[in-house]
């Protein structure tokens, strides 16, 4: 983990994007870096894949705010 911030839209990860505020507030780094989980969606996203900007299918468009990492 080197720290940096990455921001994407909320709307391209629709199942974070129904999720209440707190249930999105609540994540952990998963595989010493290599993803962030959220316990209470069940909801997995690899930082390859946010670094690509890869979307989850269906998504597009609102922005979530940028997050520490490390």
């Amino acid at each position: 983990m080197d720290g940096r911030r990455i921001a994407v839209p909320l709307a391209w990860y629709p199942r974070l994007l129904g999720a209440m505020p707190d249930q999105r507030a609540r994540w952990e780094i998963a595989g010493a870096g290599y993803g962030i989980h959220w316990p209470d969606l069940d909801e997995d996203l690899s930082t390859e894949g946010l670094l690509r900007g890869a979307r989850a299918p269906g998504g597009s468009g609102r922005w979530v705010g940028a997050r520490s990492v490390g």
